[in-house]
């Protein structure tokens, strides 16, 4: 196996694993499952501390099938754990269907993305694991379960999004939709206190709007609004919102040398408009690293207020933030369980003595709020904080002694933060 399994996407973490495996079948999985004495899943390595990780057996699942089942009369696709969006995307449009949303990046695994709760952005629309409506599971014994939504409701839901703690998901059902097409437009310098007057209504001005900002100056950089478009023709779209004037054709700013943006004002394929951007080489160590807090919506004005005002202790190791809107779900360690969300990312610089330091400021800053970690992200939260912020979180602890009594699936992260020892 390549060098590049052994650490995650920023190189900052190193996978300890004593063996690593590529199973291509259904079988061969539950055979590694059922002799080992602990394992862990890999799968884009887009995470950026030791959740991934394991002493034991490391599974990659990219080498299982990729053609998805389509289920046309239901409207879904069942896949294989290891597919990632950018191989599932096109087969769904060339099908006739679309996914509702979709990350910032596309080389992400399916599986993993829901695993974690990552998200797209759009007030309507929750995060990627809300698509699950099924899912298939090794477990410690190497025996096959099979979870649904509509009759294993209160498992399901803590199951899902698990951080690989309950067992190998090889297998997953999602929702879907017609396909759609999509334009994407720019808008820069949105002053800050257009956006504490008006957020609701700048959030609803696409299907999917993020805010991108350094907190060093007194607005927000650009605002990239995504919306639905009938057909390949360019849509007309205002020349300013709330005072941020349109620059869809010339974005100013410098993109990092690694990464393509995504076209604005160019309507395109759903799948080719909802990710940002897109890696010249996914495999590249990145040089960046990423922490993510949620808030519960009603707190997002303040809370941005709050994070501005750290700007100088930001300015040092501070790439880019991006602010998103989340819809709520009812899954337990969902960022936006219970409650719409906003969700403020952090791409810090590749500094991790200066974000090491800084973390529990900017923690302490939303911890008025409830902020909640992204999990698969840098942050500095005890375990006692997770239980506070996460409402689910014994009851996920919980399900994981019914699923795993030995901890085959344990590891450092789900010891420490899960199981709170």
């Amino acid at each position: 196996m390549s060098d590049w399994h052994n650490s995650n996407w920023a190189g900052s973490v190193r996978f300890d694993a004593e063996r690593h495996h590529r199973p291509q079948t259904l079988a061969e999985v539950q055979e590694i499952v059922r002799n080992a004495s602990k394992v862990r899943v890999i799968g884009s390595r887009h995470c950026f501390n030791g959740i991934a990780d394991t002493s034991g057996d490391l599974l990659w699942l990219g080498n299982m099938d990729h053609a998805a089942v389509i289920d046309r009369e239901a409207r879904t696709a069942t896949v294989d754990a290891g597919v990632t969006y950018e191989t599932l995307c096109p087969q769904l449009h060339d099908a006739g269907f679309a996914l509702p949303n979709l990350a910032s990046l596309k080389h992400i695994s399916v599986v993993g993305a829901c695993m974690t709760a990552t998200h797209g952005s759009g007030n309507k629309l929750g995060n990627l694991a809300t698509a699950v409506s099924r899912l298939e599971m090794v477990t410690a014994t190497g025996d096959v379960i099979e979870l649904s939504r509509d009759h294993d409701v209160e498992i399901f839901h803590g199951a899902v999004v698990a951080v690989g703690a309950l067992g190998v998901v090889t297998k997953v059902t999602l929702d879907l939709q017609p396909t759609f097409l999509m334009q994407q437009d720019n808008y820069e310098k949105l002053l800050f206190h257009e956006v504490y007057a008006h957020f609701d209504e700048i959030t609803s001005a696409g299907y999917s709007v993020s805010f991108f900002l350094t907190w060093q100056h007194d607005f927000v950089d650009t605002v990239w609004v995504k919306q639905r478009v009938p057909s390949l023709t360019p849509v007309a779209v205002p020349e300013n919102l709330f005072g941020a004037a349109l620059a869809s054709a010339r974005p100013s700013g410098e993109l990092p040398p690694d990464r393509v943006l995504t076209p604005f004002g160019q309507p395109g394929i759903w799948h080719e408009r909802l990710p940002h951007y897109a890696f010249h080489d996914a495999l590249r160590t990145g040089n960046e690293l990423q922490s993510e807090y949620f808030v519960p919506r009603r707190h997002a004005i303040a809370a941005i207020q709050a994070i501005a005002r750290l700007k100088a202790g930001l300015a040092p190791i501070l790439g880019l933030s991006e602010i998103r809107t989340i819809r709520r779900d009812e899954f337990w360690l969902s960022s936006a369980y219970g409650e719409d969300a906003v969700g403020i990312h952090f791409n810090w610089l590749k500094d991790w003595e200066g974000v090491h330091a800084f973390l529990p400021t900017l923690e302490q800053t939303l911890a008025p709020f409830g902020a909640r970690p992204h999990l698969g992200k840098l942050f500095a939260m005890s375990p006692r904080q997770l239980e506070v912020v996460y409402p689910r979180w014994a009851d996920f602890r919980a399900l994981v002694k019914k699923f795993d009594p030995l901890g085959k699936f344990s590891n450092p992260f789900v010891e420490k933060f899960v199981m709170g020892r």
